[in-house]
């Protein structure tokens, strides 16, 4: 199985876990709340029975008034009890800053006595009557009472609690994320950077090797303007660009602003020959739009970018550069077009990871390393802009137009 392919099975059942355990945790505290709310509205309907009993017992002694009233006072809830009419005629467990009113003092000075504050019972008596039923109680010789209560602190705090237990859950889980991808991400670089300088060391005795043996095989056969000889020189200054742009991987470049139809016709001269002939190569486009680069990095990415075309070309196919500049974003546009078999949807962020490749001998480094190289080197873009298999695809990057960078002018 591909090894992305199984990175993305784990996050999913991970993910599904995650959800379980989210929805057991939400399932288990709602069965704990209504089982309190059950019990709390038990609480009340007995607390109105008590209120029932005290008005119908006139001839009770001391002791059972005593009984009665400590069932009575024992409801913890907040509640008001009104009339048919909503005329308020109890209210216990209300807030006792807000439950009353001082009026503005009279002419003389003295202060009137204090009085309940309207608003704030009907606020309460209406938020009441939004979360439980009623409950009647029956009087006599008087009209039926309802008595309207909320939960209890400690059911309130608890229907939110699981909420904010994820919450916190969540955000701790997605700064730990944060701080182990972003320490993994630098574990890679150092390894890209390691392995990079190694390659570019490793090639440097070898390559000044063949320097010296091309020119000795010049000096002996007089071969100086030999086609052959030429392009093996070619290959071998090529190869020393290579090793240059190992040895400058991990280090920052220097950009310089480039004519970009001159830097890519140049490098697709060099390429077009080396690869088959049954296939078109065509460069489009603005010929004098300059953007910010690096050249022997962006051969790099072009070289990246032309393989994988050539090989999703099967037999005879067309590979076609084009250039355009968005001069209200100040940017350039670069789409390596081909007419291979293309890329599924799904992989269109898929192909550009540390290892992802389709072909048995392959490393899936070349488009990682050029992802690398156009967005942390060039602080540019690049992405599939568009693709369907069988009918090839639109690889665009993006590049600062050297207009960001001239000089003011006065």
């Amino acid at each position: 199985m591909n090894p992305y392919e199984q990175k993305r099975r784990y996050k999913f059942l991970l993910l599904a876990f995650a959800i379980i355990i989210a929805g057991a945790s939400l399932w288990y505290t709602d069965y704990l709340i209504k089982n309190l709310a059950a019990s709390e509205r038990t609480r009340a309907e007995v607390w109105a029975q008590t209120q029932e009993q005290i008005i119908s017992l006139p001839d009770a002694n001391e002791q059972l008034f005593t009984l009665v009233y400590s069932i009575r006072d024992s409801l913890s809830l907040p509640c008001i009890v009104t009339d048919s009419r909503d005329s308020i005629y109890y209210c216990r467990g209300l807030d006792s800053t807000k439950t009353y009113i001082k009026p503005p003092d009279d002419a003389a000075g003295s202060h009137s006595r204090l009085k309940y504050d309207p608003r704030y019972y009907k606020k309460e008596l209406a938020e009441m009557k939004l979360r439980h039923e009623p409950i009647a109680m029956t009087m006599p010789n008087a009209d039926q009472l309802f008595v309207y209560y909320k939960d209890s602190d400690l059911l309130t705090q608890l229907s939110v609690f699981p909420y904010i237990q994820l919450t916190v859950i969540g955000i701790f889980l997605l700064i730990a994320y944060t701080v182990f991808s972003s320490s993994r991400r630098s574990e890679q670089n150092l390894v890209w950077v390691g392995m990079a300088k190694e390659t570019a060391h490793q090639l440097g005795t070898p390559i000044s090797s063949l320097m010296a043996w091309i020119e000795l095989l010049k000096s002996k056969f007089d071969a100086d303007q030999d086609p052959l000889m030429m392009e093996m020189e070619n290959d071998v200054r090529r190869l020393e660009m290579v090793a240059d742009r190992f040895s400058k991987i991990g280090s920052k470049p220097v950009l310089q602003s480039n004519i970009v139809f001159d830097v890519i016709s140049q490098y697709v001269e060099y390429f077009k020959v080396r690869t088959s002939d049954k296939i078109d190569f065509l460069v489009s486009g603005d010929n004098q739009v300059e953007a910010l680069m690096n050249v022997p990095l962006f051969d790099w990415v072009l070289e990246n970018l032309m393989k994988n075309a050539v090989n999703a070309i099967e037999g005879p196919g067309r590979i076609e550069i084009r250039i355009t500049e968005n001069l209200v974003k100040e940017q350039v546009f670069i789409d390596v077009c081909d007419s291979g078999k293309g890329i599924p949807r799904l992989k269109f962020e898929t192909i550009f990871q540390p290892g992802y490749t389709t072909r048995k001998r392959g490393w899936g480094l070349g488009l990682s390393l050029t992802k690398r190289i156009v967005e942390s080197y060039h602080k540019g873009q690049i992405f599939v802009k568009d693709s369907e298999p069988g009918k090839g695809s639109v690889i665009r990057i993006v590049l600062k137009s050297s207009l960001q960078y001239e000089p003011a002018t006065t």
